[in-house]
């Protein structure tokens, strides 16, 4: 199941096809969203990013000047993403894009003429300020605070969870800069050079072996007074509206989805269960058909919701629902693969007795994170029940 098949879409779809597969990077792409593991694939990683640029497949709705396709489809969006994740290709870096939309919207012209041209030639990787400890899921709790000493702001605090922070020269930094003011009002939003004095970047070692997010912590770091972005106070709006035209994730979820699900029939053919392949066992196959009916309501769930956004009749309900769905299927689709593996699906990528070389168990690892990044499924079902469905509110 294709978003926009059969329509004018699939000859696009086709062009995209063959450019990804002639120019995605050959390193090994990981379970999640991962960061280069060296410099060689960050290398490639920004070389990958200013290919799909420079052809028109990112940055097509940025304004003309800067790049953007005249009558850019927004659709196409989803194509990109899907195609992208189906060939197994590393997905560029989001922090450049969610900056962009913000400089693009908010930013001054000095500032769009510096930053823009780097993002998009994949010289100038950029990382998300956002999360803090105490402030993930309710994001406008943020503590960090960016203080006006006459023509500089004095940042302090700590973010975490900054998906390749310890590679980024710029990040896109959320900052309260009135205390006094309701949490979502004092929040500002800033580019910040990763390179200033008391910025000090920590990778965090995960599960999975590999270190992608890091800790980011601020000491007396003086930013210039041009780094804000938008007015003061305007953090909020600017965050929300730059996250709101990253519109290709459902179709990469969806994609990423269905593969898994390839892959796990994959595995089931290729172990054994009492002396024959594990796809033999009624109970698996039965297994096997559930998750290919979750793995298609979530498509068409998330398709529909295209659909409304589409039409401008997108719903409160929608992302989070699908979100919600996609996160917790992937999380039980990795479970029951470990699960059918047996004992050697505990083994780890370059140990030669694991099965299917390590992915499943690498996804499994990974597979928590989806159900917390990007609003934990706790949060999400709060906001369908109380937001969409009208339910009494969560005891505070």
């Amino acid at each position: 199941m294709e978003f926009g098949a059969g329509t004018p879409l699939e000859e696009f779809r086709g062009q995209v096809r063959a450019f990804v597969a002639s120019h995605a990077p050959g390193y090994k792409v990981r379970a999640g969203v991962r960061s280069p593991e060296n410099a060689a694939e960050l290398k490639e990683l920004q070389r990958w990013t200013a290919d799909l640029y420079a052809a028109g497949y990112l940055g097509a709705d940025w304004p003309e000047e800067y790049g953007g396709v005249p009558g850019h489809d927004p659709l196409r969006e989803f194509v990109v993403g899907e195609e992208i994740a189906r060939a197994r290709a590393p997905m560029p870096a989001s922090g450049g894009s969610l900056a962009a939309h913000a400089l693009i919207q908010f930013g001054t012209e000095k500032q769009k003429r510096r930053y823009l041209p780097r993002i998009r030639s994949g010289e100038d990787l950029w990382c998300q300020l956002f999360s803090e400890p105490d402030a993930g899921s309710d994001l406008a709790s943020l503590r960090t605070t960016a203080v006006r000493d006459g023509d500089e702001w004095v940042v302090n605090g700590q973010k975490v969870w900054t998906t390749n922070g310890h590679w980024a020269r710029y990040g896109y930094l959320l900052a309260r800069t009135d205390p006094d003011a309701p949490k979502h009002k004092g929040i500002s939003a800033f580019a910040l050079d990763m390179r200033l004095p008391g910025v000090q970047v920590r990778p965090l070692r995960e599960l999975t072996g590999t270190s992608d997010f890091n800790e980011v912590f601020f000491d007396d770091v003086r930013l210039p007074a041009d780094a804000l972005i938008g007015e003061p106070g305007q953090g909020w709006l600017i965050a929300n509206t730059s996250l709101a035209e990253e519109r290709n994730g459902v179709g990469v979820s969806v994609v990423r989805l269905q593969m898994a699900w390839e892959d796990l029939v994959a595995l089931a053919r290729e172990v054994t269960m009492d002396g024959r392949p594990a796809l033999e066992r009624d109970d698996v196959r039965q297994r096997l058909a559930g998750f290919r009916a979750e793995v298609d309501a979530c498509a068409l769930l998330a398709h529909t919701s295209m659909a409304r956004w589409r039409a401008g009749r997108a719903r409160v309900i929608d992302a989070p629902a699908t979100k919600l769905t996609f996160s917790e299927l992937n999380l039980r689709m990795a479970e029951y693969a470990v699960s059918l593996a047996g004992a050697l699906g505990v083994l780890t990528e370059g140990d030669p007795d694991a099965v299917a070389g390590g992915r499943w168990q690498d996804a499994y690892l990974y597979a928590r994170a989806y159900t917390i990044a990007g609003g934990s499924s706790e949060i999400m079902r709060n906001i369908i029940a109380e937001r969409a469905l009208g339910l009494p509110r969560e005891p505070r």
